[in-house]
């Protein structure tokens, strides 16, 4: 004779389930967590990490074209060091960090003047193709973002 009867299976309940679901998800969430945190979207970057930036209409001593390479940082950057931590601050794992403002935004009617800038080169594996301009408040606030691989312009003019 059997010391456990065999009718006394374990009822699994949608509670019971979902809280199975739960030790799992958690386990997943705690084995990420302890990893490397934004980093990770860096980890698969490696040599040729290199950018190209043209500014222009920016003023005198900002126009010009600049080489960035990272890691190590250097280039005719006036600062290379602060230009790469600009994109990495805006790397995130699994998104375009040059992609344009969506269509449809709603953005403030601000002027920021006529400075203009094209990066091109390659990071974190992609091509790199993209424009920037300040003629409006969400053009401003993704130039701003890149600051200072590309020039601190000063504030935004009112229209």
């Amino acid at each position: 004779m059997l010391p456990v009867a065999l009718d006394t299976a374990v009822q699994v309940t949608p509670f019971r389930r979902l809280g199975l679901t739960l030790s799992a998800v958690s386990v997943l969430l705690g084995s990420l967590a302890v990893g490397p945190g934004p980093a990770v979207a860096h980890a698969s970057r490696g040599e040729g990490d290199h950018l190209t930036v043209v500014v222009k209409g920016a003023g005198r001593g900002l126009d010009g074209t600049f080489e960035v390479y990272c890691r190590p940082d250097r280039g005719s950057h006036p600062d290379a060091p602060g230009a790469c931590r600009a994109v990495d601050r805006n790397t995130r794992w699994g998104k375009d960090v040059f992609a344009p403002v969506p269509d449809g935004s709603m953005c403030t009617m601000q002027y920021g003047g006529p400075a203009t800038a094209r990066v091109t080169g390659r990071w974190a594996g992609r091509t790199v193709d993209t424009t920037y301009d300040r003629r409006d408040g969400c053009e401003i606030e993704r130039w701003d973002r890149f600051v200072p691989l590309l020039p601190d312009v000063g504030p935004a003019v009112a229209r």
